[in-house]
């Protein structure tokens, strides 16, 4: 019997993705627990319209995320710090203060663990950062760390 996947099941496939499974299987666990729907001409056309509609909805969402990281790679951000004499922060940057200076900067709210900082920050300077927005999408952030 051809079913259309609702959810992901597991070792069977993914969501939207059009599977043959036996009788039983499809009448008795997949359909009732409203994981799959038959493969029948009106449900075939639903999914390419579903399918449709996800692929426009990503290119949007892609199209916004690669505005974001043209915004975030554009300028360093400015992130002050506490310094002792010799140059040194008391304590370190972190991904939360990052967040912070990209909301304020920049006006993106990016969750912190998204941004990975590469190198660890303790002292002047300037240090870069990836940020992570899903799919393979990264960009590689710069920060600059003065005193405040």
């Amino acid at each position: 019997m051809e079913v259309i996947l609702i959810q992901d099941v597991d070792n069977l496939g993914a969501a939207h993705e059009k599977v043959s499974v036996k009788n039983g299987y499809a009448r008795n666990y997949l359909i009732p627990r409203k994981l799959a729907i038959e493969a029948n001409p009106s449900n075939l056309k639903q999914l390419d319209e579903r399918i449709k509609q996800l692929k426009k909805k990503e290119a949007k969402m892609m199209a916004e995320v690669n505005k974001v990281i043209e915004v975030l790679k554009a300028s360093p951000l400015k992130i002050g710090a506490k310094t002792g004499t010799s140059g040194k922060i008391f304590g370190s940057v972190t991904s939360v203060q990052l967040a912070r200076a990209i909301r304020d900067q920049k006006g993106y709210e990016i969750d912190r663990r998204r941004i990975h900082i590469l190198d660890e920050v303790k002292e002047l300077g300037t240090y870069k950062a990836k940020v992570d927005f899903g799919n393979s999408n990264e960009a590689e952030v710069e920060f600059e760390v003065a005193a405040e």
